[in-house]
């Protein structure tokens, strides 16, 4: 698999236009579905047959109006077939051959695309669901690396490439290899002389499709490679269109954007210039067949004949000429599995256990860490031989400088992602060990930036469980003294909320995120910055509910604002990855160390009066923090 950080060219690399391999694995996509793709191929011999028979009947009439052996020879079996009922004209009988051959090809190509597109959407179907439900199972860190807009990519442009390759590309290609090659047989069959002739041209063609294959090649990769280019920088300005305005950087975008998009114009032109070529060959290859046919077979095939000979032959080289666009499916198609499966073969790196642990009854909420150690990459340690205990309703708090290590401990106790050495317990259960839906179950988070979820405001806070009844989700609501706000609402609870939370101010999106918390009924309640966007009065709501819905549970506290944690009963003080100071907000002001270091830099910047308890430090309010 190509490295999270890959470039667009590697984003965009083409791989070959039909790979074994990578149909092997679409097959057991497509397998569940085998009886519609049998009965799809099965039509392709009746509707083959249909599409010359209209050929034959004219040959057959041009025969009997123009050719000398209809009055002199008896007619072949094959002629003997179309023979009109008694008292029906030949001609006649053979437009309403034709007629009936017409209506019945019209009739098997719609059967046969509309299951072909229908076998391809069912199968496509499967794989985007396999795609999602493997990308749920990824742990953070690959998020962390991976860019989201191509996780999207995966599962919509990708798939969908895919599903143009079922309903135009590969099936396409296979049938019209075997049409070439029967066409050929029959016409040799008919006569060989004449079909010598007429496929004199049919070398120099293989010649040039194989040249065209290559240059198409490299031009198909320059339009992708562009349009990527195209779409990340529309992805960058969107995104970025605050500072661009702020900045105005507006002109210097256009000029970029302009840039990009002359590359993709010229990239466009490459290709449409290799097509027409192969478009204007093969038109004047046919030609030349046609006039080939009619100088060469003119004294040696009936008339018929001849005709015949000219619409198949026209039909043999079509699909050299749509070579070009199916050749690009094909392409795009192979390039878009080959994504697909690496994604699908990146392992978990968080698995549940073969043979899961349950913490015994009693005791609900212990957590400890035990000489845990934690890196995001190779060697950066975050976290250093990292050692505590909470007890069952006991309320921590994290506190120390940014990048100590406050927000790793939550990860590692929701299990986002996996310790490096040591080990975590949630009531005397290695987390390793305890499935992964009961540790959530017990262990619920409010995060600092609250992400809301399209739907009503009663389906983000119940998150879709539909165990939660309404007077769950009001009781919680009223308990972090949100449910006021939800009841002057146009519809209440059953107002939807808009993307990311945009009709809701940052308060309100954290308290919905504390009644999700409390609805969720986890014996541990891990706060990360919960009050860190919240102006002061909500702030006091907040606190408030959360002195009410912290009885019984076991609580971490992480914050940066040191005044919102002096009634929890523990505080531990990180500092790279270790604990170097443990004990209550009085105790560690009196100590003298790094907290009351934090804690008396935080009132100097907030403008507050500095009251220090003796024996503090009041010279060193800079957060100068001790050595480790």
């Amino acid at each position: 698999m190509s490295a999270p950080g890959a470039s667009i060219h590697e984003e965009e690399a083409l791989g070959k236009a039909l790979d074994a391999r990578l149909v092997a694995r679409l097959w057991r996509i497509v397998r569940p579905y085998r009886g519609q793709v049998a009965l799809t191929l099965a039509l392709v011999v009746p509707l083959f047959a249909l599409e010359l028979l209209p050929g034959w009947l004219i040959k057959i009439g041009l025969d009997r109006v123009f050719g000398s052996a209809a009055a002199s020879e008896p007619a072949g079996p094959l002629v003997r077939l179309f023979d009109p009922p008694a008292g029906l004209d030949p001609l006649t009988w053979l437009a309403l051959l034709y007629l009936g051959a017409m209506l019945g090809g019209a009739g098997l190509q719609f059967l046969h695309m509309a299951l072909m597109g229908r076998t391809g959407q069912f199968a496509m179907r499967d794989l985007r669901r396999e795609v999602f439900r493997h990308i749920q199972k990824l742990h953070l860190g690959f998020f962390d690396r991976y860019p989201v807009g191509r996780l999207v990519t995966r599962a919509t442009n990708d798939i969908e490439n895919l599903a143009e390759m079922f309903s135009s590309g590969i099936v396409a290609l296979v049938t019209d290899l075997a049409k070439m090659v029967v066409l050929a047989g029959v016409l040799f069959w008919l006569d060989a002389r004449l079909a010598l002739a007429a496929f004199a041209v049919v070398p120099l063609l293989a010649v040039a499709a194989v040249v065209f294959r290559y240059k198409v090649r490299e031009a198909f990769r320059k339009v992708r490679v562009r349009i990527a280019r195209i779409n990340a920088m529309l992805q960058e300005t969107v995104t970025g269109m605050k500072v661009v305005q702020l900045f105005t950087r507006e002109a210097r975008n256009e000029a970029d954007f302009e840039r990009l998009n002359a590359a993709h114009r010229d990239a466009w032109k490459q290709s449409i210039r290799y097509d027409a070529a192969l478009f204007a060959v093969v038109e004047l290859a046919t030609g030349i067949t046609v006039a080939v046919i009619i100088g060469y077979g003119a004294g040696i095939a009936e008339v018929g004949t001849l005709y015949l000979f000219i619409e198949w032959m026209r039909r043999f080289f079509l699909p050299l000429r749509d070579l070009s666009a199916k050749y690009s499916v094909m392409q795009s198609a192979m390039a878009s599995a080959e994504r697909i499966f690496q994604l699908l073969d990146t392992e978990p790196a968080i698995r549940d256990p073969d043979h899961p642990r349950l913490p015994a009854p009693g005791r609900r909420g212990a957590v400890a860490f035990e000489g845990v150690s934690f890196a995001y990459q190779p060697g950066e340690w975050v976290l250093r031989d990292l050692s505590f205990e909470v007890e069952p309703g006991e309320r921590v708090a994290f506190v120390g400088p940014t990048g100590a290590g406050k927000t790793s401990v939550i990860k590692l106790l929701a299990r986002l992602y996996e310790v490096d050495r040591g080990r975590i317990l949630l009531d005397g259960v290695d987390l390793r060990e305890l499935p992964q839906r009961e540790l959530r179950r017990r262990v619920a988070m409010v995060l600092q930036d609250v992400f809301l979820f399209s739907g009503t405001i009663a389906d983000n806070i119940a998150l879709g469980r539909k165990d939660v009844s309404r007077a769950e989700i009001e009781a919680a609501a009223r308990s972090v003294e949100l449910h006021r706000f939800i009841e002057t609402l146009p519809r209440g609870y059953d107002t939807e909320v808009r993307e990311r939370g945009a009709n809701l101010s940052a308060g309100q999106r954290q308290l919905l995120a504390f009644a999700r918390a409390l609805v969720h009924g986890a014996d541990v309640l891990v706060l990360d910055e919960a009050t860190s966007s919240i102006d002061p009065e909500t702030e006091a709501l907040v606190q408030r509910g959360i002195r009410r819905v912290l009885e019984g549970r076991t609580a971490l506290v992480i914050a940066h604002r040191l005044s919102t944690i002096r009634d929890v009963d523990r505080i531990f003080v990180l500092h790279r990855g270790r604990i170097v100071e443990a004990g209550t907000h009085e105790d560690l002001l009196a100590a003298g160390g790094l907290y009351q270091r934090l804690y008396l830099h935080q009132m100097q910047e907030a403008g507050l009066p500095l009251s220090s308890p003796a024996g503090a430090d009041r010279k060193g309010l800079s957060p100068r923090p001790p050595a480790p």
